[in-house]
């Protein structure tokens, strides 16, 4: 019940402020970004490399209010392409991007947006790896999915991420499990109305199992968003009815959660990839990671009791 109340919170600049100001708010915004620079975050890529784990990186940021402010964010992944590049990473490491971040919402934002991504998109492509295009609330899918078959046409890897609470994914989902595409499947972290969305978590759970036995029984590559070990477990079901390899799937966890899973799965010879955000304007991203999961926020109080 409180999810509500903190996916408001994220758009509020008071509670920015105040967040911001906690005494112990560092030490759990550390567990879920991984720094604030590339310099910072590519450690991080090494170590997981190290483990057998690959990783998708989010340079967190939603609050574009100017076009400057868009390509800003456009050259923030080109600066991480080229040091993916120069460190021989392409291949362990993918991107993941907001397209608020690329000028979505602005005067003419569908255009700007689509004009800022392809450059990240193409030197993706170049150095061997790629980027999928994050889901974000129900009024920006169209545009979304617009994008993402637009630059399929030259670059076909670019992936796209569906949500299970969405009423409308399920066609999104058949329509998108053919041969070559890459489709992210998460539960959905946004806050949606009832005309559009599932609020009842058991129905979402249902939601993605079906969403997911589409993925997996068709022809595209499916990306399993979950920390959910009910879900997890299922969809390794569904990949063996499907007759998929373990390479024919992979599992997607956030950085800082479940650790140990991520092992894990990697051990188990599946394929898994970690959400790696980072970068200076965390707000949004950390508030969404709270109202996802009660223990975060449970945290998070805790913290900030024992360092204020």
């Amino acid at each position: 019940m409180l999810a509500p109340v903190i996916l408001a919170a994220s758009r509020s600049d008071k509670m920015r402020r105040f967040i911001s100001a906690a005494p112990g708010t560092k030490q759990v915004v550390d567990r879920f970004i991984a720094g604030e620079t590339v310099d910072q975050v590519v450690p991080v890529i090494e170590d997981a490399a190290a483990k057998g784990l690959e990783v998708t990186l989010d340079v967190v940021g939603e609050d574009i209010t100017t076009p400057e402010q868009a390509a800003d964010a456009r050259d923030a992944y080109l600066e991480l392409v080229g040091r993916l590049k120069d460190l021989g990473l392409g291949t362990k490491a993918e991107m993941s991007v907001k397209l608020s971040m690329f000028g979505q919402s602005l005067d003419g934002g569908h255009e700007l947006a689509l004009a800022n991504v392809r450059p990240v998109v193409e030197a993706a492509a170049a150095i061997g790896t790629t980027v999928t295009l994050d889901a974000e609330d129900h009024t920006t899918l169209d545009s979304m999915f617009a994008i993402h078959e637009e630059l399929r046409k030259d670059f076909p890897q670019t992936g796209c991420v569906i949500q299970a609470y969405l009423f409308r994914t399920e066609d999104d989902a058949r329509r998108l499990a053919a041969a070559g595409s890459r489709v992210r499947i998460v539960k959905g972290a946004y806050k949606e109305p009832a005309s559009v969305a599932y609020q009842d978590k058991a129905e979402i759970d249902k939601a993605y199992v079906r969403i997911l036995r589409i993925l997996m029984e068709g022809e595209g590559y499916p990306m399993i968003g979950s920390h959910d070990p009910r879900l997890i477990a299922i969809a390794q079901e569904l990949g063996r009815r499907a007759g998929r390899k373990l390479d024919e799937y992979e599992f997607q966890m956030l950085y800082g959660i479940r650790s140990e899973e991520h092992l894990r799965l990697a051990a188990e010879g599946h394929r898994m990839r970690v959400y790696t955000a980072y970068g200076t304007d965390w707000y949004g991203y950390f508030m969404r990671r709270l109202a996802e999961k009660p223990a975060n926020l449970l945290f998070f109080g805790r913290s900030i009791l024992t360092k204020g």
